[in-house]
């Protein structure tokens, strides 16, 4: 026999390491949607560099070459489509406005900073003369920046998508464990599902403005009404994908729980759930992005803080930039559709077993 080198048995054992850790490095991959960086690393540790470079060009190569026929297209159509703002702006007229929305936004901060700086130094001066009853803390109430406006449609439509899971998900166990319960239930969800965002809009607007009657509650109103709209919109893809979770429980797990006396807390907790699991996340899936189509028009036809609001300001001001900045606003609302469900599925992909991507 032919004695085997340790130095070359030690070399084999770090590749095989290696390529355990890219494989568990591989689901992740998956979920964050950057599956491309594992045939890097495989070719990189050696693993069939040729094979690893097709799948590179699969993974990555034909998605970016897809992106950049997509911006040749649009930057060569673009200007030949006349709209009453002008020309539909291309890709470098786009850039240019993010740049200078991301520049006002930074002279914005640059200016609330020094109103504070300025209030705190009259109300040292103040404090220093001995007029203490003089000194006031006011509010800076400068225009929002772009990224305030994302950041108040981003909490906005997390709390609405709350409040419907916790409606959704209860109200799906009870249709999936009870027959009654779903008789009683599904002809709600047929009536209400297909409601547009622009119906209910008008019906929450005026019952938040009769029951929550205070300027200076925990929320403004039009927070609640833009997070309502989302719950009313967004709770049904839970709600179907919970019943429907719950009902598909195999029998013999449900006649085991019969046999064992479980407590119907015990069932729902033990047997219930972790086997509904799977469609409940794609139900919160769903209704997430639901919610963030929702919200986007419900901002736009209230005029409630957020990136709706800003779409339609920047129709109203009819100026040569506008167009640029709606389209920028259009690639923000696309990008942040595509995280919120990569949260999503990150979620999923922690508390349950399967392949769905």
């Amino acid at each position: 026999m032919t004695a085997i080198d340790p130095d070359t048995l030690q070399a084999e054992a770090r590749r095989a390491r290696r390529f355990t850790r890219i494989n568990k490095a591989d689901a992740w991959f998956q979920v964050l949607g950057l599956a491309w960086l594992t045939p890097i690393l495989k070719a990189a540790a050696g693993d069939n560099p040729r094979a690893q470079m097709s799948e590179i060009w699969r993974l990555l190569g034909v998605p970016l070459l897809a992106i950049f026929l997509f911006i040749g297209a649009w930057a060569t159509l673009a200007p030949k489509v006349q709209t009453s703002l002008g020309a539909i702006p291309g890709p470098v007229q786009v850039w240019e406005q993010a740049v200078n929305l991301n520049a006002d936004a930074v002279r914005e901060r640059e200016k609330e900073a020094a109103f504070y700086e300025r209030q705190d130094v009259r109300n040292a001066e103040l404090i220093a003369n001995g007029n203490a009853d003089d000194v006031r803390q006011r509010v800076y109430t400068g225009k929002p920046t772009y990224y305030q406006q994302i950041w108040t449609s981003i909490k906005t439509v997390f709390f609405g998508f709350l409040i419907g899971s916790v409606i959704a998900i209860p109200v799906g166990i009870l249709a999936g464990l009870s027959a009654t319960a779903n008789a009683a239930i599904n002809p709600i969800i047929q009536i209400f599902k297909p409601v547009s965002p622009l119906a209910w809009l008008p019906i929450v607007t005026m019952v938040v403005s009769a029951v929550y009657a205070t300027n200076d509650g925990m929320f403004s109103k039009s927070f609640l009404v833009s997070a309502i709209t989302v719950t009313l919109c967004s709770l049904w893809p839970t709600l179907i994908n919970t019943a429907l979770g719950v009902s598909s429980i195999d029998k013999d797990l449900v006649s085991v729980s019969k046999v064992l006396k479980m407590s119907t807390y015990s069932k729902i907790t033990k047997l219930v759930l972790p086997s509904a699991l799977p469609l409940i996340f794609t139900g919160l899936r769903l209704s997430l992005g639901v919610g963030w189509m929702v919200l986007i028009a419900a901002e736009m036809l209230a005029q409630n803080p957020g990136l709706g609001k800003f779409v339609w300001d920047e129709f109203q001001n009819g100026s040569s930039q506008s167009l640029a900045k709606i389209m920028v606003a259009v690639f923000t609302i696309g990008i942040i559709g595509f995280l919120l469900d990569r949260v999503m599925f990150a979620l999923q992909s922690m508390f349950t077993f399967t392949e769905n991507r």
